[in-house]
């Protein structure tokens, strides 16, 4: 792992999709809610094991009133990032680059990559979807791609996401909605100046 100058403190561990029931007080909720300058829209990530392409997990980064990030089953924290349940509160840019940076691991035992799919959308069918995120409650071991699926069909514009098991599965359907822009985050093109270091849970520096 790599070590950044402007270390924040942060504990996790890699987000292969176990149901976490934690709810964050309303008072750390609204002093972390951060609102960005970008339009409306929903990011699907999908993490791909690069040795064996298969998929490693998938979230939702959703921008509407606030931006928010539902990474379900998926051991993702930060002290400035207050969870309830799956979904997390007080994605700036820079916890976004980390959270895509984390998941871009290349090692001697294991190599993933990230897709990042983005849909604009209209602030209606932004709310909508982070409400049905905020409302999914804790997602078990396994159910990452099942629960985003759940929580996007039905949504205008999302019709015709299938009930699914399987990231890649997910993705490609995402893919093939109608203004949908994806990009692919390697190692090696993924932003690594966020100054975020990752430590363990005991708040040692992870190398």
């Amino acid at each position: 792992m790599r070590r950044f100058p402007l270390a924040l403190l942060c504990a996790l561990a890699l987000a292969a999709c176990g149901a976490d029931r934690t709810w964050a007080p309303e008072s750390q909720v609204s002093a972390a809610r951060f609102v960005s300058d970008a339009p409306p829209s929903v990011t699907l990530i999908t993490v791909v094991n690069d040795r064996n392409g298969s998929g490693a997990h998938s979230g939702l980064i959703i921008n509407g009133s606030e931006r928010v990030l539902f990474d379900p089953a998926g051991t993702f924290m930060h002290p400035d990032v207050p969870v309830r349940n799956d979904v997390h509160f007080g994605m700036t840019d820079r916890m976004v680059d980390f959270y895509i940076d984390y998941h871009t691991r290349d090692s001697d035992t294991e190599r993933y990559y990230l897709i990042e799919s983005t849909r604009f959308v209209s602030p209606q069918v932004a709310e909508l979807v982070m409400q049905r995120a905020k409302d999914y409650g804790a997602v078990p071991k396994a159910y990452c791609a099942s629960s985003v699926s759940d929580i996007l069909r039905g949504v205008p514009g999302f019709e015709s996401i299938p009930g699914t098991m399987f990231p890649k599965a997910l993705e490609r359907a995402f893919d093939e909605l109608p203004g949908v822009s994806r990009r692919v985050v390697t190692q090696a093109t993924s932003k690594t100046d966020h100054g975020v270091v990752m430590v363990d849970k005991a708040g040692n520096a992870v190398n």
